[in-house]
């Protein structure tokens, strides 16, 4: 859904949906970690949303 490059580490953040572990699993395994130029890789899976589209206070 999102690909940012980050200052620091990590050098991207990359915001997926998948329709269940064993899919996430699939995608993590078979795409993204055989991209060129992948050499590490770390995941982390969201428990719950608390606060989703909150509007700039602008």
């Amino acid at each position: 859904m999102q690909a940012q490059r980050l200052f620091g580490d990590p050098d991207y953040l990359l915001q997926v949906v998948a329709r269940d572990l064993r899919a996430f699993q699939k995608l993590y395994d078979d795409r993204i970690s055989t991209l060129p130029g992948v050499q590490r890789l770390s995941s982390t899976l969201v428990m719950k949303s608390v606060v989703e589209n909150r509007p700039l206070p602008l």
